[in-house]
């Protein structure tokens, strides 16, 4: 997304239509199913939930400023990109994950270390991203987060 947006809500309003309904989708599954505690915000250029500040006042060490990220959906020019941190950080997290998605979705997983890509927004498998949503409360991530930082 090459515009500065502010909110989620103009995020969603300058995609193409294509591309719209599927991020709406994704949007409203993380929010139905993400634990209490994380804040959607606009983080990098994408929708992002987050600690917030209020929460983990520390911030993202790469940049303190930012609060700490957790997951991030974006509409990428060849694909629909969700990242979980949770999967990267977490190897028992990403081998579940994985192990569950060929029963959810008949495509091949096209992932990176935190990074799933969607070609087809109709291949999502909305149903295990909302399930990996409810599986790390805020209190876990940041414990997990500052326990692979004093590494």
């Amino acid at each position: 997304m090459k515009k500065n947006v502010r909110t989620p809500d103009e995020y969603i309003a300058l995609l193409p239509a294509e591309r719209k309904n599927c991020i709406q989708k994704l949007r409203q599954i993380i929010l139905q199913n993400i634990p209490k505690g994380f804040e959607e915000t606009i983080n990098y250029g994408m929708i992002g939930y987050v600690i917030p500040h209020s929460s983990y006042p520390e911030g993202y060490h790469c940049d303190p400023k930012l609060p700490l990220p957790f997951i991030n959906i974006a509409s990428q020019k060849n694909y629909v990109s969700f990242y979980h941190m949770g999967i990267y950080a977490l190897p028992e997290l990403l081998e579940w994950f994985v192990t569950a998605y060929p029963k959810h979705s008949k495509k091949k997983l096209d992932m990176g270390k935190s990074c799933i890509r969607f070609k087809n927004p109709d291949d999502i498998p909305f149903a295990l991203i909302g399930e990996l949503c409810t599986k790390m409360t805020p209190t876990y991530w940041i414990s997990l987060y500052e326990k692979q930082l004093r590494r």
